[in-house]
């Protein structure tokens, strides 16, 4: 249920620490999670946050949504996080400054908006459209940039200013955000906390950045600098003990480095007095209808086709090292493609190499550009790519490497259901048995090949590298992919275990799937099939 978090420091929740903060429940005033990350309400992911609500109180952060795309504004997004907020009931919801789509095709990126006037209609329009459905104020956060537009019309703090007093939201102040574009384009960090209302602010981010020859990046990958602590003590001064995050995501440390992080921001907070927020409260104005949005989705339009096409004419900006700073937006895309599809196929990966497989995630994200917010759809279609792709003609057997796993990946994320009992079938006279219809659990996929593939699987699942490789890999070969409890597994079948549970599948009655399995293996031995199908939660309940 809801609680206060007011005054009190937070962490990110990141799976790397999942087993910490279920095993230890360390101290801290609050869990934030990002979004997009538990869209599914089962598997692994849900089990823990789920878990975790009853101790600790949960925000939840989106980085999705898109709120400034003047196309490609995802409603059935909205709906999907609207899901997410009933299931969790968390204490803030917050989204991005930012846009992050164009007609039907997603970024997968906190994207630089126009500060315009075109924009903030839309803004306003966008986040009374969000408040609704959620039936919630939301907080907006500023975000690190780049490049700034050259017709901006304002500061990023002057529309933030304006948006909550139009929107009724809150505003989420990253300080490192603030800093990051202090050094990017000479903004005066200080002069923005003062143009924003001290009761507008309703949450406060702390991370790390990295520096570069050409920008300061926000990777969040880092300790919290010094600049970025002496930021949040003025912070403090100026808006009082806000709640306040302490993001890592790259390069995350052990949990206790985190939370000596946070501990240092509690100390901080502990010496001021909280404030009263008025946007929780606030009642929005009227919006008015948006300016026109040509101007502003034809320099979205350019600026996504700048980011996938190098030759392509970039959009104008204001200040230094323009090419040079948005090839940084390029080399984000290109990394976000990486990792994602890495995270999905880790073998396909290990086969081809580090550097290979870069290259074939910057193809696929060209050439099958996301369609979903949910970035772990990212990779569906990356099979069917691999079976097109000419220079990976010398290993055949990638596709269906490919595609058992994604089978293994949508495992983690199926839905759950309870398994069959044992005594539920102990029960049944033979009769009924070979009447009955069985499906199979909803983490199940069948998989076959004509390849060796589960076994090229089985030997990349050996830590020490001591895997039995297959010796002659053009034999084929029969799986299935189940989730017992919460980890996604693979077990290897015969033709005849593949065919009965290929009719149990199609929905036929258990006397044609034995039928099935006995035409291709006389000697098949349904007792101890069965018994490895109840243990590995093969036929749901």
């Amino acid at each position: 249920m809801p609680r206060s978090i007011q005054a009190l420091a937070g962490v990110g929740l990141r799976a790397a620490h999942y087993r910490d903060f279920l095993a230890r429940r360390p101290q801290v005033g609050w869990l934030e999670v990002h979004t997009e990350n538990y869209l599914q309400p089962s598997g692994w992911d849900s089990h823990v946050l789920q878990t975790l609500r009853q101790d600790y109180p949960v925000s939840l952060h989106g980085v999705g949504l898109g709120l400034g795309s003047a196309q490609g504004f995802s409603e059935a997004h909205l709906r999907r996080v609207r899901a997410v907020v009933e299931r969790i009931e968390p204490v803030l919801v917050s989204e991005h400054l930012c846009w992050g789509a164009v007609a039907q095709q997603q970024l997968n990126d906190l994207l630089p908006l126009a500060l315009n006037g075109a924009a903030l209609d839309l803004l306003c329009a966008r986040v009374g459209r969000v408040q609704d459905v959620l039936k919630r104020p939301i907080l907006l956060e500023n975000v690190a940039t780049y490049l700034r537009f050259a017709d901006d019309a304002m500061s990023e703090a002057q529309f933030l200013a304006e948006l909550a007093r139009r929107s009724g939201c809150g505003l989420l102040l990253d300080i490192n955000n603030l800093y990051v574009n202090q050094c990017n384009h000479g903004e005066d960090a200080l002069a923005a906390m003062q143009s924003i209302a001290p009761d507008s602010v309703g949450e406060l981010h702390l991370g790390g950045h990295l520096l570069t020859p050409h920008a300061v990046i926000d990777h969040h990958g880092a300790a919290v600098a010094d600049p970025v602590w002496e930021l949040y003590a003025a912070a403090l001064r100026r808006f009082g003990a806000i709640p306040t995050l302490v993001e890592w995501d790259t390069d995350l440390p052990p949990l206790d480095v985190l939370l000596g992080e946070a501990d240092k921001a509690q100390a901080m907070l502990a010496r001021h007095a909280p404030q009263t927020p008025s946007w929780q409260a606030a009642s929005p104005l009227s919006p008015p209808l948006p300016a026109s949005l040509d101007a502003l989705a034809a320099g979205q339009q350019a600026f996504a086709i700048a980011l996938l096409d190098t030759a392509a004419t970039l959009p104008a900006f204001a200040g230094e090292a323009v090419p040079q700073r948005f090839s940084l937006y390029r080399g984000n895309a290109s990394a976000t493609w990486r990792r994602t599809l890495a995270h999905a196929y880790p073998v396909v990966l290990a086969l081809v190499g580090e550097d290979f497989f870069g290259g074939l995630a910057r193809a696929y994200g060209r050439q099958m550009p996301s369609d979903s917010a949910d970035l772990n759809q990212f990779g569906a279609r990356f099979a069917d790519f691999l079976a097109a792709f000419p220079p990976v003609a010398t290993l055949p057997y990638l596709p269906d490497m490919a595609r058992l796993e994604w089978a293994l990946h949508l495992a983690h994320y199926a839905a759950d259901a309870q398994a069959l009992a044992p005594e539920s079938l102990a029960a049944l006279h033979p009769d009924q048995l070979e009447a009955r219809r069985f499906t199979l659990h909803p983490a199940c996929t069948l998989f076959a090949s004509d390849w060796q593939v589960a076994a090229l699987w089985q030997a990349h699942q050996e830590e020490d590298g001591t895997g039995m490789f297959p010796q002659d890999l053009q034999v084929a070969s029969w799986a299935l992919v189940c989730r017992p409890r919460w980890k996604a597994q693979l077990l290897v079948l015969d033709a005849a275990a593949h065919a009965a549970l290929q009719a149990l599948q199609q929905g036929q009655v258990f006397a044609t799937a034995l039928d099935a399995a006995f035409e291709l293996d006389p000697a098949f031995d349904l007792a101890a099939h069965l018994r490895q199908w109840l243990a590995h939660a093969v036929l749901a309940a």
